[in-house]
């Protein structure tokens, strides 16, 4: 799309908002236009405290240090640490700061808003809280503070199925801007996964988020070597660990110890955390073939989503079955270690579904900056799960509305440098790409004498 075509676009999403917000209020009344009423709040200074923590903890990598003085060994290991020697990981913050952009100057004056629009809704940047599982293990409540911050800076928050609280209650926390992650629960026809997929659609659910990346469990060396095992055990050994961190217990007394509270009416009344662990191996497992993906997309009445493409073929064939959306993500480093980063596949896969499908970028995102990058390599928005998990090691309840203002600052900022007045300016800078996969890069060879 060129230049005058994205400024009618921008114009017509402004109207659509309006009309959105209306009909969500279901008055009839007069509204602030949600457009309108996101960039006043873009415009309101931060109070003294948030100016405080700006000035003390500007990036996240700030956060991640204190996280890692702050928080029990196993803890600081289970957020920060991927598969193998962190391979994935590395190579996922190493390709984002390959992509260059190109500046164009003369056009801006003022930090320009960073809103946009997601399936059909309005929210106030193109970032977004990646799902996470078993959050409270990292923080214990890192629920509650992640859905209570995405709500207050209008922003998607993704609950993954393996969360402390269930999605009656994220919903609660978080009406305007929930999504729900599942993995695959197969057993007697999905029964736990299509009850799941009901429960969140009566919850209100925005988007419901199907995790196709997880065939198998991989192993973590960080997190076995700090003493976390499987089948999980809550062991002398991390009982000690996280008694030498008073900031972890006193969020542990506060908010109780983590459970899979969604999954809890499907097991046994009280159960404990090795009954729950084994409750999981037993009815979760593998990944969701694509007649399992077809079921659920008939089930749920709303924005489907997959998370964990990396080739254009299988994005290709989601769109085609009617799914609306894709997690580009190589799920953050965490399954193996020899996955091309997440960036790098984006822009074939852009190119295989064109405008068919929104492209939700995750993995490695640690900055306004790379989420400016994903965006102009063809994504809509992107997501975060660790830097988050630093944050809240970090700051506790306080820290993800703290790194929401750290990104929406330095997003804006870097739309400003570049020459865009909108999100969607972002897509038409010239940019240099190095690492980027090509159509013949996923062309698999003919074996010898084929």
């Amino acid at each position: 799309m060129n230049a005058a075509g994205l400024s009618l676009w921008a114009r017509a999403r402004a109207i659509g908002c309006r009309r959105r917000n209306e009909s969500l209020t279901g008055t009839g009344q007069e509204t602030e236009p949600m457009e309108d009423a996101m960039r006043r709040a873009a415009r309101a200074p931060l109070n003294a405290s948030a100016l405080e923590l700006m000035r003390r903890f500007p990036t996240a990598f700030d956060l991640r240090a204190r996280a890692s003085r702050r928080m029990p060994r196993f803890a600081f290991e289970y957020m920060d640490g991927g598969a193998g020697a962190d391979g994935g990981v590395k190579r996922n913050w190493e390709a984002l700061d390959a992509v260059e952009l190109a500046p164009r100057y003369g056009r801006v004056v003022a930090p320009p808003p960073s809103d946009c629009v997601l399936f059909g809704r309005c929210f106030s940047a193109p970032l977004g809280v990646s799902p996470i599982g078993g959050p409270g293990t990292a923080f214990p409540g890192a629920e509650i503070y992640l859905a209570r911050a995405a709500q207050a800076a209008r922003v998607p928050y993704t609950l993954g199925v393996l969360s402390g609280v269930d999605v009656e209650r994220a919903a609660e926390l978080a009406p305007d801007v929930l999504w729900f992650q599942l993995y695959r629960f197969a057993n007697d026809g999905h029964r736990i996964g299509l009850d799941l997929t009901r429960r969140a659609q009566a919850a209100g659910v925005h988007a419901l988020v199907l995790t196709i990346d997880t065939p198998i469990r991989t192993i973590r060396p960080r997190e076995v070597k700090a003493g976390i095992v499987n089948p999980f055990k809550l062991t002398m050994r991390l009982r000690l660990d996280a008694a030498r961190s008073p900031w972890w217990v006193a969020s542990l007394l506060k908010n109780g110890i983590p459970r899979f509270a969604s999954l809890a009416p499907y097991m046994k009344p009280s159960a404990s955390l090795e009954e729950a662990a084994a409750f999981i191996r037993r009815e979760q497992g593998g990944a969701f073939t694509w007649d399992e993906i077809a079921k659920y997309r008939d089930t749920w009445k709303g924005p489907l989503v997959l998370k964990g493409v990396l080739h254009p073929a299988d994005a290709e064939r989601a769109v085609a079955m009617g799914v609306d959306g894709l997690f580009v993500t190589n799920h953050g480093g965490r399954q193996i270690d020899a996955l091309p980063a997440s960036i790098d596949t984006l822009p074939a896969i852009r190119a295989a579904v064109g405008s068919r499908a929104t492209l939700i970028f995750d993995s490695g995102v640690r900055s306004g900056v790379d989420v400016a990058r994903a965006i102009a390599c063809g994504a809509d928005a992107a997501f975060a799960g660790k830097s988050f998990l630093w944050s809240l090691g970090a700051l506790g309840a306080a820290g993800p509305a703290h790194l929401i203002n750290v990104y929406k600052d330095d997003l804006r900022a870097v739309m400003g440098q570049t020459g865009c007045q909108s999100v969607e300016e972002l897509r038409l800078l010239a940019r240099r790409h190095p690492g980027a996969w090509t159509a013949a890069d996923y062309e698999v060879p003919l074996a010898s004498g084929a």
